[in-house]
């Protein structure tokens, strides 16, 4: 009788699990929606700060659902449909209703092309998930181009005006985030970094200096932390082919010298 109950209480809790990341997605489209309803009436500042809560729920379930080993189907898409209301459509009329209306038809159809390309790369990262798991993600993740478009929206209201931007720059830079959202450029996705197990003094330091940083002043060590990421795809591209180069060039010299 008492194996049953135990037994039982293990199946019950073992649901309960499953019910935790589930919930934090749910916030994570909870602030998707409200960052929508908050840039339709002009609250652009407010949907900017939400995107950037829902990226860190988005974070958030996944990390629990790894350390509790509760990830499943369910979880997965569940997750893909969230990033989509709040990584692609919150971003986009975000953007849209920011910057983007005074241009008519050009503006909507950058922010659509946002929207669809978010939506083309979360569909591909689906299938790639199913086939191999890499430390690497294939294109600007959603919530990463999100979140520089939020960034963006909360520095330029701290420390500069959006006007002195050129309107083509701004139009530009949504192309450019979409184009890097289906490209084929890769992005470090960092799941393996694990916290508990024993790092040297310097990160301690820096990590500490980074969280100091954040602190004192938010709006521009954000942004320019989506800068970063948004730029070491990139930059790691360009420096790993010619590193590649470099070592296949001395390989060959090697050949020849043996020959």
């Amino acid at each position: 009788m008492e194996k049953q109950l135990s037994e039982k209480s293990k199946t019950k809790f073992k649901k309960g699990i499953f019910i935790i990341p589930s919930l934090l997605t749910i916030f994570n489209v909870f602030c998707g929606f409200y960052a929508i309803v908050a840039a339709i009436n002009g609250r652009f500042y407010e949907a900017a700060v939400a995107i950037i809560i829902a990226g860190f729920f988005d974070i958030l379930d996944g990390r629990v659902a790894r350390l509790m080993n509760s990830s499943s189907e369910f979880g997965v898409q569940l997750d893909s449909l969230a990033d989509i209301i709040s990584f692609g459509l919150a971003p986009s009329i975000l953007i849209y209703m920011w910057v983007l209306k005074p241009f008519g038809r050009l503006g909507w159809m950058a922010a659509f092309l946002f929207v669809l390309c978010g939506v083309l790369r979360l569909a591909r990262f689906n299938i790639q998930t199913q086939l191999a798991k890499s430390n690497y993600f294939i294109g600007l993740p959603t919530p990463a181009a999100a979140g520089f478009i939020a960034t963006t929206v909360i520095v330029t209201r701290e420390i500069f005006s959006i006007e002195k931007l050129h309107p083509l720059v701004i139009v530009g830079g949504v192309y450019l985030l979409a184009f890097l959202m289906v490209s084929t450029i890769k992005y470090r996705n960092f799941k393996n970094l694990d916290l508990r197990d024993k790092k040297p003094f310097r990160i301690f330091l820096f990590s500490v200096l980074s969280i100091y940083i954040i602190a004192a002043i938010p709006q521009v060590a954000l942004f320019l932390m989506a800068v970063v990421y948004l730029l070491s795809g990139p930059f790691e591209r360009v420096f790993a082919s010619k590193i590649f180069k470099s070592v296949h060039t001395v390989e060959n010299l090697k050949e020849k010298h043996t020959n």
